[in-house]
């Protein structure tokens, strides 16, 4: 099983949306292959998801059933194949908390557009197929290819963040969703690329 974590700071608005919807989607693909949980840097823990995000989750298919927040920890960085995290200091926070991870965190953001580059170059170095264990081959190898490619992939002007809607207006949380489903369908279309054969 391939584990991917979502981070942002309370763990109540932008990683659980990312978490369930990275969820929901891997499931349809490949299910019972992916888990993806979430943690907060600074964590509201113990709370439920964020009233107004999980209203937004609800209306593209998503459910905030049972979520609890909790605080990132070295003990869940050790179990991770790969961090996504919602803004740069997160995931800087993230290698400084575990060194390990400095080739396996990335924003969600920057994630996604170095999939994009790694599809369009058609990279022959990508383990290709949807058998279960190509998937997992591919998946364990991602994070350190996605890393060479980090210098190829450069954000655009609007960075790699994405925005914190917590006790903010509706149209912030809605950006927050322009900004983490774009990403999400990406890696989506790096996904579906990746299991056919090439």
């Amino acid at each position: 099983m391939i584990h991917l974590l979502t981070v942002c700071t309370g763990n109540i608005c932008r990683s659980p949306f990312a978490e369930r919807m990275l969820q929901g989607e891997m499931e349809a693909v490949h299910p019972g292959q992916f888990a993806v949980s979430s943690a907060g840097t600074a964590a509201l823990a113990g709370d439920g998801m964020e009233e107004e995000s999980a209203e937004l989750l609800a209306s593209f298919g998503g459910s905030s059933s049972q979520f609890v927040s909790r605080q990132l920890s070295p003990a869940m960085l050790a179990e991770t194949n790969l961090v996504l995290a919602m803004t740069v200091e997160h995931r800087d926070s993230v290698i400084r908390m575990s060194p390990r991870m400095l080739k396996r965190a990335f924003t969600l953001v920057e994630f996604a557009r170095i999939l994009r580059t790694i599809r369009k170059d058609n990279s022959p170095e990508v383990i290709r197929g949807s058998a279960p264990a190509a998937v997992q081959a591919r998946w364990e190898a991602l994070p350190a290819l996605a890393a060479s490619y980090r210098s190829a992939s450069q954000p655009s002007e609007a960075g790699d963040d994405v925005v914190d809607p917590y006790r903010r207006s509706p149209e912030t949380h809605r950006r927050m969703v322009e900004e983490i489903l774009p990403a999400v369908e990406e890696i989506m279309a790096f996904e579906t690329w990746g299991a056919r054969q090439p």
